[in-house]
């Protein structure tokens, strides 16, 4: 009989899906789809965290009854909880308030408990969740902090199994392996294993996002896409695995994403869009008789009200809907008003003078950096009166490409206008006609 003796066992073994209508007309080779999400905990963390749980266990760090603490809101998250469960350990991730109420239940449906702390603090700051994970790992009894981004059973574990598993179903003639760098376990990993048994021959591919310091960004810029790309360089990345870095905008990522579900039938996350974008790119150039595998790490469930809701999509400015008549954009550009990002503490001569310095009009007030959700927008200001400052329940989030209505803002003193996740431009009350 084919019985697991427990989900963990069943973690791996993921298929290879060859794509049909995306890649029709595009390219000679062949490209397939490696499907993370058939893992018990539904994406690529899972190896990631029994790797590490192993590794913990053999070293004398994680003992039984022990505690493990990690900062993670996600799929990492899920997985160690999936393991840990299973081997009697507790759990406490610490995740940031601005992660869905959604993802922290998903932790505590396996067991975990949840710790919450504020986004807009440094990393160094005592509050941070880095910092409050390393405090709980110090301060428990038994307490072990795994530490995805330098743990170097992560890596391992990709070469252990992900790399293997694509070698012995592709019979070894894979030419190309893609993937989205996060951690950097995961291409590190995998992108070695595969070079070593193919003497070489195997191009590997990494996706990332525009503003990731992987690509050779001089300043990390932060984008929408979850789960890929670092403002550091952990020490899980091996930098000499990957033979190109191809860039994706979120645009192109959330695109793609509805595009594998609605054409191929893969419920997947925003970082499998922006590898398959960058996975398409190689396939272009790519001959015939190349055979092309793009990691898919997870899966779509988790992104519904975002990537998969329209309005979501429409409002952050990704999708732009027919309009009839002219558009939020098309009135922005006529009075070109600019936004300048400040904090809440800053004096309304210190808002002057950024506007002063910019020749920009209006300035948005908010606690994060951009790309902005509509909640992390605490209020808007203006060179009239740089010191007043509208509240968030007062400002408006269109999508640049929403048909323009001036009866919107009725109850609102201004509108943020988004296009592909940022905020362009703000059309306060006495602007519109």
């Amino acid at each position: 009989m084919n019985i697991a003796d427990s989900v963990v066992d069943i973690i791996g073994q993921t298929p290879l899906i060859k794509l049909g209508p995306l890649v029709e007309g595009l390219t000679e080779a062949t490209v397939v789809a490696k499907v993370e999400y058939f893992n018990p905990g539904g994406s690529a963390k899972d190896r990631l965290a029994v790797g590490m749980i192993n590794a913990a266990e053999e070293a004398g760090l994680l003992k039984p009854g022990g505690t493990i603490v990690e900062p993670t809101s996600g799929n990492t998250g899920v997985g160690l909880a999936l393991v840990a469960q299973q081997r009697g350990y507790k759990c406490i991730f610490v995740c940031p308030d601005k992660v869905s109420e959604d993802k922290r239940r998903v932790l505590q449906a396996y067991g975990a408990e949840v710790v919450v702390t504020p986004t807009n603090v440094e990393p160094d700051h005592p509050e941070s969740y880095y910092s409050v994970s390393d405090r709980l790992a110090a301060e428990i009894p038994g307490g072990f902090k795994p530490n995805q981004y330098a743990n170097p059973a992560g890596p391992l574990a990709h070469y252990q199994t992900t790399g293997p598993e694509i070698w012995s179903d592709t019979e070894g003639t894979v030419t190309h392996f893609v993937a989205g760098v996060g951690t950097g376990g995961t291409i590190s990993g995998t992108g070695r294993y595969l070079k070593e048994v193919s003497d070489g021959r195997v191009r590997v591919i990494g996706a990332d996002p525009y503003g990731s310091l992987y690509a050779g960004a001089e300043h990390a810029r932060p984008y929408l896409v979850e789960g890929v790309g670092e403002d550091f360089w952990p020490e899980a990345y091996d930098p000499s695995i990957p033979d190109e870095i191809i860039t994706v905008s979120d645009a192109e990522a959330f695109a793609m994403t509805r595009r594998l579900a609605q054409e191929e039938g893969l419920l997947v996350g925003g970082s499998c869009g922006m590898a398959m974008v960058a996975g398409l790119e190689v396939a272009k150039k790519a001959s015939k008789g190349d055979l092309i595998v793009v990691l898919l790490p997870d899966s779509g469930r988790g992104y519904l009200q975002k990537i998969f809701d329209d309005g979501w999509m429409t409002q952050h400015g990704f999708v732009h809907p027919e309009a009839v008549g002219p558009t939020w954009g098309q009135r922005v550009s006529s009075l070109q008003p600019a936004v300048v990002t400040r904090t809440r503490d800053d004096s309304g001569d210190q808002r002057l003078a950024a506007l002063e310095e910019t020749g920009r009009q209006v300035g948005v007030v908010t606690h994060a950096e951009a790309p902005l959700q509509p909640g992390e927008i605490n209020g808007v200001f203006h060179r009239d009166a740089p010191g007043e400052t509208y509240g968030p329940e007062s400002v408006l989030t269109v999508g640049y490409g929403q048909e323009y209505d001036p009866a919107a803002l009725a109850d609102y003193q201004a509108a943020a206008v988004m296009r592909d996740g940022q905020v362009v431009a703000v059309v306060t009350s006495d602007e519109v006609n």
